[in-house]
């Protein structure tokens, strides 16, 4: 059950799960707060625990505060999109035959029926983002898990409103942002790293971040890239991999 509450001089909406920890979300472009909560979990224990986060909340809803909020696309000729943190130029094609995309120097060709919907258009380039982003991660988990010392059982590609990976650590699985298609590769090499890492440290401490030095000595800067690179067209991915 949902439910919204204030705790100090935040809106919180805590929803409650069968899960063991708390863990707290926000969400941009505003800021939205919530937090997931096992099921029979004090409400004080929640109200302390957002109070115990109230400085990192406020930090991160200044950060996306601060962000331009992204144009709402259309998916007609002359918009920019990205692909592996480089902009095209979009342009629309009417044909009879399959949508696809084709990709040159620069510009991204979207083949869609002339009667085609915003909806339909979306999904077309995002197929092809989905494509080459699969194309991309065997050889990235191939490269990095020896090097990490932790093997992924499965992987996988969706949307993610706040995340850019998770990582299943009992069924060693790891999911990847479809954003990330948009992003330097660097920054889809940080995330595959950081979920792998998972593996071995369920937390964000101290440990966690050791490892990342030792495995990823230059990670910071993927990850500021992550952050800072501009797309114009995030779906709300959050500041962290998960």
């Amino acid at each position: 059950m949902n439910k919204t509450v204030q705790i100090g001089d935040l809106a919180v909406e805590v929803v409650r799960k069968s899960i063991r920890t708390m863990r707290v979300t926000v969400y941009p472009p505003v800021g939205r707060v919530r937090v997931a909560a096992p099921l029979r979990l004090p409400d004080e224990t929640i109200r302390e625990f957002v109070l115990s986060r109230q400085a990192w909340i406020h930090r991160h809803q200044a950060r996306f505060a601060a962000q331009p909020h992204a144009p709402t696309l259309a998916y007609c000729s002359g918009e920019t999109h990205y692909y592996q943190g480089r902009p095209y130029q979009l342009r629309v094609h009417a044909t009879t035959g399959r949508p696809c995309v084709k990709q040159t120097e620069e510009y991204i060709h979207l083949f869609v029926r002339e009667d085609s919907t915003l909806t339909d258009r979306a999904k077309v380039l995002a197929a092809w983002y989905r494509a080459h982003l699969k194309e991309q991660i065997p050889a990235l988990l191939a490269h990095w898990e020896p090097i990490v010392g932790a093997r992924a059982e499965a992987w996988g590609v969706k949307q993610m409103k706040t995340r850019w990976g998770t990582c299943n650590i009992q069924a060693r699985r790891i999911w990847l942002s479809l954003e990330l298609a948009k992003k330097p590769v660097g920054c889809l090499e940080y995330v595959v790293v950081h979920e792998l890492v998972h593996l071995h440290e369920r937390l964000h401490n101290a440990r966690f971040w050791g490892l990342m030095d030792q495995f990823m000595p230059d990670w910071r800067q993927h990850k500021a890239a992550l952050q800072a690179h501009p797309t114009g067209q995030e779906s709300g991915a959050g500041p962290d991999a998960d």
